[in-house]
């Protein structure tokens, strides 16, 4: 707004700024492009999802653990061996054996190793005494170990349980930093309103100072006023000038805030185009605080990390005791080949074994010539240090996970509580704001007017003035100080927070703000 006629200072304060506020130049954003932009660019916030993809990848790792797993290996081996013995069935005994093995593993949850696996082996050789050439010999054996004093389920999820719980932990912190990422941008947005408009209500009083210049310049050149109160004037426009400029300054620091904030750079400076509610309607303390200890993400990161700890601790309970292992196997063995007339002497031997490789293995997986074992394993460390060491400092650590976790506890009833406070007194404080406004509006009116009937003089009429201007940024921050409150409710809440309380709108251009 442009200085009219001396001592026009109109009522209402958002009318009496609006021509001001209209001529701003610079970069008009509204509240959500200013959130938008944050969550774009904020290096918080990738950090954040970094950890939370990192997390989320050891636990895939950790889950792959328990998939079963093929394996399969080949060996060809041709040997020449030097014999001495007739019974060798050459002087030099030729082997060519191709050994194949294939299997499966797989370590269950609870800590049981299965190993199922079909051997094969065939042999070629050039003794005389062969009664198979080539022979096949297949092995069929099913293996399992079980640790019987390990925790079962407990040791053997451990370090999924843990990575899973990790993985939660920094979804929520990644979570929770999306909506602290919105918060800040939301609080710097409204300090440049408030910037804003302290900058136009002291644009405002140097209007009005140098329109009281001049009045009374002109007065005293027509011998109505004395020299003390075109001093008095002209000390008191120097002094709003000097404000003005602080006030200036202080927008620009704002508007940077905001940039970086949202990583981009305005065009001058930035405008605000959304505009705070003046109403609320919060809902009672016990019930916002209920809401933030459900809700909160913070505290469900720390939940989270507690359990995290307490799986590793649990386990570390069971595996300081000594190591006791129950092993079996169970398989088969089959055996066939091409059968050969073996000469010895004057005999002419032969063998009733032989048959095509398949039989082999079917003889091996049907058992047709049974195996077992079953036995146990058992370690005893003497002392216990390592596995009692290691359990004591799982335990301190889940001791500090639980500290951490009441810290943060209380970090968001005491934080929600000082918000709930700037939101709970709004209609308060922003009616007596707007009282004192009205009042000190017409407070400068009747002064001005005692002044030009002789009956105030200039240095009254100059407090009076400084009286409106403070009653004019007292009314920007009771606006300022609830929206932020606001915004910080909504981070405490994790976003919870009544969505009707989104900030009104001043524009056309700011339809997307309430989300």
């Amino acid at each position: 707004m442009t200085a009219g006629a001396a001592g026009q200072i109109p009522t209402n304060p958002d009318s009496s700024l609006r021509a001001i506020l209209d001529t701003l130049s610079g970069t008009r954003i509204s509240l959500a492009d200013a959130i938008a932009g944050a969550a774009g660019q904020s290096a918080r916030l990738k950090i954040a999802e970094a950890a939370y993809l990192a997390a989320k990848g050891a636990a895939r790792r950790e889950r792959g653990i328990f998939d079963p797993s093929l394996f399969f290996s080949l060996n060809y081996a041709d040997r020449h061996t030097p014999s001495a013995s007739f019974f060798a069935g050459a002087p030099v005994l030729n082997t060519i054996e191709t050994d194949a093995t294939a299997g499966l593993r797989w370590q269950l949850p609870t800590g049981t190793g299965i190993e199922a696996t079909l051997s094969s082996v065939k042999l070629r050789t050039n003794s005389s005494f062969a009664f198979l050439n080539p022979q096949y010999n297949a092995y069929g054996t099913i293996s399992v170990r079980q640790s019987l004093l390990g925790g079962l389920w407990v040791s053997g999820k451990k370090n999924l349980t843990e990575a899973d719980n990790e993985a939660e932990t920094m979804r929520a912190r990644y979570d929770q930093e999306m909506v602290a990422t919105a918060s800040e941008a939301e609080r710097k947005y409204w300090d440049l309103y408030g910037a804003e408009r302290n900058y136009a209500v002291q644009r405002l009083i140097r209007d009005q100072a140098l329109e009281f210049v001049r009045d009374t310049e002109i007065k005293a050149g027509a011998g109505l006023y004395g020299p003390s109160e075109t001093a008095s004037a002209r000390t008191f426009l120097a002094e709003q000038e000097l404000l003005l400029i602080d006030r200036e300054d202080q927008y620009a620091v704002a508007s940077e805030k905001l940039a970086d904030e949202i990583g981009a750079r305005p065009a001058g400076r930035f405008v605000t185009t959304g505009e705070p509610p003046d109403e609320y309607t919060p809902e009672p303390p016990d019930v916002l605080l209920a809401r933030a200890m459900e809700n909160n993400l913070s505290l469900k990161a720390a939940r989270a990390d507690v359990e995290a700890k307490r799986a590793l601790a649990d386990a570390a309970g069971w595996e300081w005791l000594p190591s006791l292992d129950l092993v079996g196997t169970i398989g088969g063995s089959g055996l066939s080949g091409s059968a050969q007339t073996v000469f010895f002497g004057s005999d002419t031997l032969l063998t009733t074994t032989g048959g095509p490789y398949s039989d082999a293995i079917r003889e091996a997986i049907h058992r047709d010539f049974p195996n077992w074992s079953v036995g146990v394993e058992m370690s005893f460390p003497i002392g216990f240090r390592k596995g009692r060491g290691e359990k004591d400092r799982l335990e301190a650590e889940l001791m500090a996970a639980d500290e951490r976790y009441i810290g943060e506890e209380r970090k968001v009833r005491t934080g929600l509580m000082d918000s709930y406070r700037d939101v709970a007194n709004v209609g308060r404080r922003l009616d007596f704001a707007r009282r004192g406004v009205e009042a000190a509006t017409e407070q400068v009116r009747i002064g001005r007017i005692e002044f030009e009937n002789g009956r105030a003089t200039a240095f009254e009429l100059v407090r009076l003035a400084a009286d409106f201007a403070a009653a004019q940024n007292r009314y920007s921050d009771a606006l300022v100080r609830t929206a932020k409150g606001a915004a910080t409710l909504k981070q405490y809440t994790s976003g919870s927070y009544p969505a009707d309380l989104s900030p009104a709108k001043k524009g056309t251009d700011d339809q997307d703000v309430q989300k």
